[in-house]
């Protein structure tokens, strides 16, 4: 799964990197070190012209559920079987975002206990997730949108530590990935593989990133021994 993640590029790098459009109204974003679910995370989304940045909380809320708790047990959606499931399946179709990143953890089970590790690109630039999003209605009328982050089977620097990776995008892939239209969704699942481990790096990290109180520059700082797959 994909369960916390870093974002602590400035908002201008941001926007330099997917060539967004200063005259749109933009969010407010200082670093983070610890991202977490149920969190309001800046994500990207296609809105027929342009790319558009905003925020979407982190746990899908299907449009049809019937209460927001459901969230929760949705934070990941596996790219093998999103026309499969009936929370995924129209999201899959109809609203695809890009979720920037420049670095998620994931713990490897070890002798003593579970160790988390920080999995970045190996030139440390942003990385954009693949993700899917969906409007709520809540009972006092407003809406609520919310997303997931789609997973991959691991590559071969993931596979020792997680049987699970989330699916980052080409940068070449994004356009298309969020471009409203009438795509094949059997097409755009193509997109979804796991990322080339060569363009990759793993270091591990204190375990005070279990904790999402914990959101400060040391959360990113390498601990000892270092990962060698």
């Amino acid at each position: 799964m994909c369960g916390r993640f870093t974002l602590i590029v400035s908002l201008e790098e941001l926007m330099l990197r997917y060539e967004l459009d200063p005259g749109y109204s933009i969010p407010y974003h200082q670093p983070q070190y610890n991202i977490a679910p149920t969190q309001m995370v800046l994500s990207i989304i296609h809105d027929g012209s342009r790319l558009r940045l905003g925020e979407l909380r982190w746990g899908l809320v299907p449009s049809w559920a019937k209460d927001i708790s459901i969230g929760s047990r949705m934070i990941n959606a596996r790219s093998e079987t999103l026309l499969d499931k009936p929370a995924y399946r129209r999201p899959f179709e109809r609203k695809r975002c890009l979720i920037p990143a420049d670095g998620f953890y994931e713990w490897r089970k070890t002798e003593n206990g579970k160790r988390p590790y920080r999995i970045r690109l190996k030139d440390g630039g942003i990385f954009s997730m693949a993700g899917l999003y969906d409007i709520w209605p809540q009972e006092d009328g407003s809406k609520l949108a919310t997303c997931t982050i789609i997973t991959t089977p691991p590559n071969a620097l993931m596979e020792p530590i997680h049987d699970r990776m989330p699916a980052i995008l080409r940068p070449e892939d994004e356009l298309r990935w969020v471009e409203r239209g009438t795509a094949d969704p059997r097409e755009l699942q193509q997109l979804l593989l796991p990322y080339p481990a060569e363009e990759m790096e793993a270091y591990p990290v204190s375990t005070a990133v279990n904790s999402v109180k914990n959101d400060s520059p040391l959360r990113i700082e390498p601990s000892t021994p270092r990962f060698e797959p």
